[in-house]
């Protein structure tokens, strides 16, 4: 058995791993961070230990909290929360790169669902002044098309009845919000890091919905003293496998559970706004810190989020496993990136043309990254509460100025023909969604629909049925033109197949 990786072993570690030269043993905890999965420790974590180490501020060590699993808590405990980030990309020479730092900012992980009041507990800890968040779309327990609380979602009417032993991620931060309330200590700062429309905006909101129904005082306490600044985040972060888990057990020369894996490329732009300061994030030509953050987080979710779902759908239809192999599929890859160019690109106004076209350039150079094999099946998740935004968003304002819609509806299409579960060649996979029970009911009662409609009516009335489904598609059921496009891509989807669609749609 190889030692673990721990801060007895950090000091013994090969020259070219990088690791923190401050001093943990003086780390103090000041953010409480929601959702500890491999998105927030490649990210912000790492810049928190960039910030901690440029500046000397130690003030700033994070208290993570996993929702339901055990199994970070379990890896990096014995680690005192050490982890490595590997991060990956191809040389010139055609070879991998891979640099590793291990990341000393974490301090300590707890599991919510094993003791809730003892997190409810930390978010009003003295010290604690930014709770932030990664629990991704479906964490939030709103509906996508609207942005409003969902009070029948079942962890958020347990958590109005049991106000001790909180579920869902607003109960949460409500809960400890009013210990913080009674106990008279100073406001916080919740800072949502998920690709969220407004993200910022839209956790306020559903906090003071939530609120509300608990105490109208302390609603007003959290809207007058709290701040929610909305961000940007972006970097490529796939699931660590076991052999990266192999591999960098290797080069470090002691065992690590639990490293992560991500591309070089890291973007932050948060708004400065902060109820209790914040650490030193613009270190090391990290994070940007803006006014507003609303341009950058639409140009983020239009042109790197919607194209990426794009070639997820599309590319897992095909049967591809990987992002990067659909990037290489030239048919697919001419598609989005006309789709980006002539439909997605026009709406983002007030951005310099040369600035877009780098933008583009970057961001199919980056998917393409050979080093960085990142799952179709993991981006193409959860799809009802990305698509809205990544897609949806781009459409309505393309209708309201009367311009083309082929290829992002055709995008669209591609998620509802993969809520069928099968690829091109009758491979099964699984629907991973937190609607996937409600999804399965729409699609089969669209093609009852189908069936029951005249053959030349089938293909409009199946899509109908699906752009009905308010909880997702909002108002645009009701816009004959996108359905009609709706139609006629899912039909030629199921009848001569991607390849087929993309070329006539391009």
């Amino acid at each position: 058995m190889l030692e673990r990786l721990n801060t007895e072993s950090l000091p013994r570690l090969p020259a070219d791993v990088e690791k923190p030269i401050y001093d943990r043993s003086r780390l103090t905890p000041g953010i409480v961070h929601l959702g500890l999965g491999a998105f927030h420790r490649a990210h912000q974590a790492v810049m928190t230990d960039l910030a901690m180490q440029a500046s000397g501020d130690l003030s700033w060590g994070i208290l993570g909290v996993s929702l339901r699993s055990a199994a970070t808590r379990d890896a990096l405990t014995p680690q005192d929360g050490l982890y490595t980030l590997a991060l990956r990309d191809g040389g010139p020479d055609g070879e991998t790169r891979e640099q590793l730092r291990v990341v000393g900012s974490v301090l300590r992980v707890m599991v919510a669902e094993e003791d809730p009041n003892a997190v409810l507990e930390r978010i009003a800890y003295p010290q604690t002044r930014i709770v932030s968040l990664t629990v991704t779309e479906k964490g939030y327990s709103h509906e996508p098309a609207t942005g409003h609380l969902r009070w029948d979602d079942p962890d958020i009417l347990h958590d109005l009845d049991n106000p001790h032993r909180p579920r869902s991620t607003i109960g949460i931060l409500v809960y400890g919000l009013a210990l913080r309330r009674e106990r008279g200590l100073p406001p916080v700062t919740l800072l949502s890091c998920d690709n969220l429309r407004g993200n910022g905006d839209t956790l306020r909101s559903l906090v003071l919905a939530f609120a509300l129904r608990v105490d109208v005082g302390l609603t007003h306490w959290i809207d007058t003293h709290c701040t929610f600044p909305n961000s940007m985040v972006d970097r490529i972060v796939p699931g660590t496998g076991d052999d990266d888990r192999q591999r960098i057990t290797q080069r470090l020369g002691v065992q690590d559970a639990w490293p992560v894996v991500g591309e070089p490329y890291m973007n932050w732009v948060i708004e400065d706004k902060f109820a209790a300061g914040r650490p030193a994030w613009e270190s090391h030509g990290g994070a940007t810190f803006v006014r507003n953050a609303a341009p950058y987080e639409r140009l983020k979710l239009r042109m790197v989020n919607g194209p990426h779902s794009t070639f997820a759908y599309l590319g897992a239809l095909l049967g591809h496993q990987t992002i990067c192999q659909s990037v290489q599929t030239p048919a697919l890859c001419r598609f989005v990136d006309a789709m980006m160019r002539l439909e997605i690109a026009p709406t983002l106004k007030g951005i310099p043309d040369s600035g877009l076209e780098e933008y583009r350039r970057r961001f199919l150079a980056r998917i393409a990254n050979p080093a960085l094999p990142h799952p179709t099946s993991q981006v193409a998740m959860d799809g009802s509460q990305k698509v809205p935004q990544r897609l949806l968003d781009t459409i309505r304002d393309r209708l309201r100025t009367g311009d083309d819609i082929q290829r992002l509806t055709l995008a669209v299409a591609a998620w509802l023909h993969y809520l069928r579960g099968e690829d091109e060649s009758g491979g099964r996979y699984k629907i991973q969604d937190p609607m996937v029970a409600r999804l399965a009911k729409l699609v089969a009662r669209a093609e009852v629909a189908a069936r029951a409609s005249a053959p030349s009516q089938a293909a409009h009335r199946r899509a109908m049925v699906l752009s009905g489904f308010k909880p997702v598609f909002g108002d645009l059921g009701g816009a004959s033109e996108f359905v009609s496009l709706l139609a006629a891509h899912l039909e030629t989807l199921r009848q001569h197949g991607v390849i087929h669609a993309v070329e006539a749609a391009t």
